[in-house]
């Protein structure tokens, strides 16, 4: 008989073959793969609840998760044959023990996520599954006067599309702690860090940035979107593929204040790689 006890993981995949984390009948999805995967390891039926539900076409880089299992293998047994049966897109970096009360979705106090926009008219392959093309010239000065505006605690109201049902019951104020907007390349890199994401909201922010950057929007527009608290006065939601959850943050990890997980250690045959508002898909 085994020891009973709560993991933590972190998990990176590429979230193009997939429609999202959470399971969907007749759907591949993340949460579907991974948890297939633990329970054959595990010989019992295994649940793991993840930080944030991504959408179809987002990709995860430090997802976390969490689960409770009986068993006397350990961690990093767990997770190298679990990543002896994950398909290529999913990867296990990280698994380690927990404490009882550890819940994946309930105890993060912080998430970093990072949209990448190819800027120019040149397409680039390699890099259409994790990037969002736009062909025309943007103004990365209008939009981190933008992005400004947004940084701190508001009511992003206008930044989020339908959340669904009981995804607004901690309302629609959130800490937008950073936003940063530089360039590497052909590459334009937004990121975000927060104590939490209301639905699409980074995507929706991400889309009424490069109305400014095209020079449609003026900066001060956005702060009046943001006033109006109605999604109609926001910018179009950007799509999926450039979206990345880069780390999420708890408690006790002695995070910097960006936000940025520790080092992961390497586990298995794959690359080891504040209670906050409960959140929806950004």
């Amino acid at each position: 008989m085994g020891v009973a006890g709560t993991f933590r993981a972190t998990v990176s995949y590429d979230g193009t073959e997939f429609s999202g984390w959470q399971v969907q009948a007749g759907r591949r999805t993340v949460q579907e793969v991974l948890e297939g995967a633990l329970s054959r390891v595990l010989g019992a039926r295994t649940t793991v609840l993840a930080a944030g539900r991504t959408d179809a076409g987002v990709h995860a880089e430090g997802q976390v998760v969490s689960f409770r299992a009986s068993t006397r293998i350990p961690p990093e047994g767990i997770a190298a044959a679990a990543n002896a049966i994950l398909p290529e897109d999913v990867s296990i970096l990280d698994l380690r023990p927990a404490p009882r009360s550890f819940h994946a979705t309930r105890g993060a106090t912080g998430k970093v996520y990072r949209y990448e926009i190819l800027a120019g008219r040149t397409r680039l392959p390699l890099r259409r599954r994790t990037s969002w093309r736009v062909a025309s010239p943007l103004d990365l000065r209008r939009m981190r006067r933008a992005a400004a505006l947004l940084v701190g605690r508001r009511d992003f109201r206008s930044f989020r599309t339908n959340p669904g049902p009981g995804r607004e019951e901690a309302g629609t104020v959130r800490h937008l702690r950073r936003l940063d907007i530089r360039r590497r390349g052909d590459r334009i890199l937004l990121e975000f860090e927060g104590d939490g994401f209301l639905y699409n909201m980074v995507r929706a922010i991400t889309g009424t940035l490069v109305q400014v950057g095209r020079g449609t929007w003026t900066p001060e527009r956005v702060g009046e979107a943001l006033r109006a608290k109605d999604r109609r006065a926001g910018g179009p939601t950007a799509p999926p593929q450039g979206l990345t959850l880069v780390s999420v943050s708890y408690p006790g990890d002695g995070e910097r204040l960006s936000g940025r997980a520790a080092p992961a250690r390497r586990i298995g045959p794959a690359v080891a790689g504040r209670k906050r508002p409960r959140e929806a898909t950004p």
